[in-house]
């Protein structure tokens, strides 16, 4: 990597990192900091839950099983489209009828604080978790394209990015967000035209592909894994704290709708994209082994990016993958201030509420900086976050969006299902295998994972309709629903400034794409063409929002 890319690099860097601190004055209370206004434009909104999502693991952890496997990784991400659409139709709308700011406060309104307060134990830590998994892949990416050390990588970028979501709170996440989608897009359409002139075209490739390189499924991702991993998605998508606060901070059922629908639109077509290139160097090089295949992706980008571009497009990987970090984070320290401080000190006024959700995002930051650096030992990010995905995704988050259907459910019942489930999942991973000589396949750990709490569920459900239970507990919460009326928001003053940094960011982006273009070897018209493309699109945005 030459010195272009590494300014590169740093210029967009310091171009993300000032779009969220541009941010700092904007937390006036709980509501602006943790939701935006709480009237957050649709499309801003789908495009932050994409990229949170999509971020955690394409370039790194879909990136290794595309080279690994070929068209199974494409396979895998189709079931989060069908999800999307499911959501979109169903489940966001309902989310955002709940008028809560996070979903500690739905599961507090709901069935109480004690149950919430359990549940908020729980995803605490399982959060820590996660983020580590997240901010592993970036600093990966950093690794593989500039030899600085894994460690050091995780720290520096660690700390970056909690100064700017602890400073900013979810308007610098979601401007950064969708800066990084665009910048992202860009370049990925000048990788894959690129990297297939470097194979010797589609034909070329298609002919020197490994066999069975365009299954849908093999033997360790089959059919039922596909079915099992895209429930998972299901529950996953919507009823994980994070992505809950994309449907709840949009104005209207009908916003949250679109970002469910935005999203699955995005997963029918991106992983056709975006999982060329790993598959491509898999015939360039077929002899990456270990752990080594996790940077199948970057490698591709320098076979072929022309000068600056490479570096353009490590800082756009950089901080596309690490808004899963800050996305989690800000959620994470919002039910901490929300729902754990707020429960014991209720006269505390939003501003203090607004600093301890500031410092709280530092606090897990360190957690996640340091829980990142133990991921290799944990053998590697794609297990890390196949595990975590089996052990804790139908036990945590099926039973909350469960209950936005039913009168009948308890905190009692979802609580047993969410931690039966967890110590069974639990024992299956760690103890079965030494124990009892059994250890499940890929396939039956996701099963075992999203299936169980499905059952437990169903079960409590008829139990309660034969018994005809009394919906004590669903008719308080509809009393407290009716209580909370209308909020004032601040839509559109914000809006129009997170639309217009939006803007500016973008036109710069393509301003920086159009130079290096005169710079580059080989490409330099599809360089320049698509600087021009969104330096002309931030500039449309700039307009409509002016004022």
């Amino acid at each position: 990597m030459g010195h272009i890319d590494i300014i590169a690099i740093f210029v967009f860097t310091a171009l993300v990192f000032i779009s969220g601190m541009s941010f700092s004055r904007s937390g006036k209370n709980m509501k602006s900091f943790f939701a935006a206004g709480g009237a957050l434009p649709w499309w801003m909104s789908g495009l932050s839950l994409f990229m949170s999502f999509f971020s955690a693991g394409t370039f790194v952890v879909w990136g290794s099983i595309a080279y690994q496997s070929g068209w199974v990784a494409i396979a895998i991400q189709w079931t989060m489209c069908i999800a999307g659409l499911i959501i979109g139709f169903v489940i966001a709308p309902k989310w955002q009828k709940t008028k809560a700011l996070t979903a500690a406060e739905y599961i507090t309104d709901r069935f109480g604080y004690r149950t919430q307060k359990i549940y908020t134990y729980l995803f605490l830590f399982i959060s820590i978790f996660t983020t580590g998994a997240f901010l592993y892949p970036v600093a990966k990416i950093v690794e593989v394209s500039t030899g600085i050390p894994i460690y050091a990588s995780i720290v520096f970028l660690g700390v970056l990015i909690l100064i700017y979501t602890a400073v900013g709170g979810l308007w610098a996440v979601i401007v950064t967000d969708v800066l990084q989608f665009v910048v992202l897009t860009a370049a990925v359409l000048i990788v894959v035209p690129l990297s297939f002139d470097a194979i010797g075209g589609i034909d070329n490739f298609i002919a020197k592909a490994p066999d069975n390189f365009f299954n849908f499924v093999n033997e360790e991702y089959s059919p039922s894994f596909l079915v099992a991993f895209g429930l998972y998605n299901l529950f996953f998508i919507a009823g994980n704290w994070a992505y809950v606060q994309r449907y709840t901070s949009v104005a209207s059922p009908k916003d949250a709708k679109k970002v469910g629908w935005l999203f699955g639109g995005l997963y029918a077509v991106s992983p056709l994209i975006w999982m060329l290139p790993p598959m491509i160097y898999r015939v360039l090089n077929p002899d990456l082994g270990g752990l080594a295949d996790e940077g199948a992706y970057l490698l591709m980008c320098k076979e072929v990016l022309p000068v600056g571009m490479l570096g353009l497009m490590l800082g756009g990987m950089i901080f596309a993958t690490s808004s899963s970090v800050n996305t989690t984070l800000n959620i994470s320290a919002g039910v901490l201030a929300n729902d754990v401080y707020k429960h014991f000190n209720p006269n505390t006024t939003d501003k203090k509420l607004v600093m301890v959700g500031k410092w709280s995002t530092v606090g897990l930051g360190i957690l996640t900086i340091i829980i990142a650096l133990m991921v290799p030992y944990f053998g590697g990010i794609v297990e890390v976050v196949m595990t975590v995905a089996a052990l804790t995704g139908g036990a945590m988050f099926l039973p909350p969006i469960w209950s936005l259907f039913s009168k009948n459910q308890t905190g009692k019942s979802a609580l047993t299902v969410t931690i039966i489930s967890l110590l069974i999942n639990a024992f299956f991973k760690f103890l079965a295998p030494a124990l009892l000589n059994i250890e499940l396949g890929r396939a039956m750990e996701m099963a075992l994972g999203v299936g169980l709490p499905v059952v437990l569920m169903a079960i409590y459900e008829i139990i309660y309709i034969i018994k005809k239970a009394e919906t004590t507990q669903y008719n308080e919460y509809q009393k407290i629903l009716s209580s909370k009326g209308s909020e004032e928001t601040e839509a559109d003053e914000g809006n129009k400034r997170g639309a217009r940094v939006i803007g500016i960011g973008v036109a710069a982006t393509g301003g920086i794409v159009l130079i290096l273009s005169f710079l580059a070897e080989n490409g330099a018209g599809l360089v320049a063409g698509m600087g021009i493309v969104v330096a002309l699109l931030g500039s449309v945005i700039i307009y409509r929002n002016r004022g």
